[in-house]
């Protein structure tokens, strides 16, 4: 199992966060950005640079994860790219993009941004505080115990 983060939008609570416990728990974690990231040194931890073009990180999560891997972000149409990929993708609020939510909430965001670019609704900006944060940390942890115990499983039964 790898960690993806797509790492332009990602707070850096979240990162601590995650970092922390994939480092812990000796999980492969990677980040993509098209711009450097202060990471913390450990084998554990890489980086991948993209270039500035349009959803060029998007695209490098999409290419080299697989099933069995967790991905990270904020990015609404990546996390349906990556559902229909059978992926485990959750944002930095703890919220999991699913087969049964994800084309909602693409709905809601395309509608919402039409509606901002009319200069009608709210502004993209929510606060992001300690309450995200232990929404974050609580679902990040409960999804990849699920995930280890079920890698483990498959290892066991010799699949995959």
């Amino acid at each position: 199992m790898t960690v993806w983060i797509d790492g332009d939008s990602c707070p850096k609570q979240v990162r601590d966060i995650v970092n922390s416990r994939c480092v812990r728990e000796k999980i492969a974690l990677h980040y993509v950005a098209n711009s450097p990231l202060p990471l913390p040194d450990s084998s554990y931890i890489t980086m991948s640079l993209t270039s500035d073009a349009p959803d060029s990180a998007d695209d490098f999560i999409v290419q080299n994860s697989r099933p069995g891997d967790l991905v990270l972000t904020r990015d609404i149409p990546l996390a349906s790219a990556l559902v229909k990929k059978q992926m485990v993708v959750m944002n930095d609020r703890g919220n999991l993009f699913t087969k049964d939510n994800v084309s909602e909430r693409l709905s809601q965001r395309d509608f919402m941004q039409m509606m901002r670019e009319a200069g009608i609704g709210q502004d993209k900006g929510k606060n992001y505080g300690p309450k995200e944060i232990k929404a974050f940390s609580s679902c990040f942890d409960r999804e990849l115990v699920r995930m280890l115990r079920e890698e483990r499983f498959r290892k066991a039964a010799g699949t995959r």
